[in-house]
């Protein structure tokens, strides 16, 4: 099912079930019943619990949003690493640098067509992505420079191993959700509260405040589910993708 498709269905549930309610409500209501005599402190409560509501989910869209970012930060750090790699190996031999390059496009090609499914369907990285970088390092540790340039570029290279090692590790750290679970419940519960205080206001079966009541049930929906979509930087909605490998290095996705 599309993710606009469940968008678009629980902000209309989120309108129907408001709407419902304020019918039942209207119909069960006592006669006697003055909706405009609200006492001020419902009033204040309603107000304050909204505010609160409102910057918790603030503070929850722009944890998810750094988050996705932070992901993106690591795909970058880690395809640059790659391809300084390849660069720089230019001034060993040609056996040994046709062979770094090979073990390094093999790695990309893998990570892109192969691990970021497994990224995006499973939320976890294959171990035959690690064995591949392993394989670049050991090309690299394992070759003795024998001349002074070589030597001097043997050091930055094992950085850019490094670097490209920890930015993987970074990026399998990030495939999981951001959001732990009683995060989530705090913010299913605050919507529950939130939207069920307007009845304590005791609105009426008008029909601007019924659509008024019905829109702010759906952008409550709204926001929920653009958290629940951040939440999984590689997996859902607007994910980081794989394009600064391709950048670096067009032909891994052939």
């Amino acid at each position: 099912m599309s993710e606009w498709l469940v968008l678009a269905l629980a902000m209309a549930a989120a309108a129907v079930v408001v709407l419902i309610v304020t019918f039942v409500r209207h119909h069960t209501v006592a006669e006697t019943d003055d909706p405009s005599d609200t006492p001020d402190v419902i009033e204040y409560m309603t107000m304050m619990i909204g505010v609160v509501y409102a910057i918790v989910l603030g503070l929850a869209i722009a944890g998810v949003w750094e988050a996705r970012g932070v992901a993106e930060d690591h795909v970058q750090a880690e395809a640059s690493a790659l391809h300084e790699i390849s660069e720089r190996v230019r001034v060993y031999p040609p056996d040994v640098r046709d062979r770094i390059r090979d073990d390094v496009d093999a790695y990309v090609h893998h990570v892109v067509t192969t691990e970021w499914k497994s990224m995006t369907d499973h939320g976890h990285v294959t171990g035959q992505g690690e064995k591949l970088l392993a394989r670049v390092r050991h090309d690299i540790t394992d070759y003795e420079p024998r001349t002074d340039f070589e030597a001097q570029a043997y050091q930055p290279l094992l950085d850019q191993v490094t670097a490209a090692d920890t930015a993987r590790t970074a990026r399998a750290e990030s495939t999981a959700p951001t959001m732990p679970g009683v995060v989530w419940f705090g913010l299913i519960t605050g919507a529950v509260v939130t939207v069920g205080l307007i009845f304590a206001l005791q609105i009426r079966r008008t029909l601007r405040e019924v659509i008024l009541a019905g829109l702010f049930a759906a952008l409550i929906a709204f926001l929920l589910f653009l958290i629940w979509d951040f939440d999984a930087p590689y997996s859902r909605g607007i994910t980081a993708t794989a394009d600064p490998f391709l950048t670096h290095f067009p032909e891994a996705a052939k």
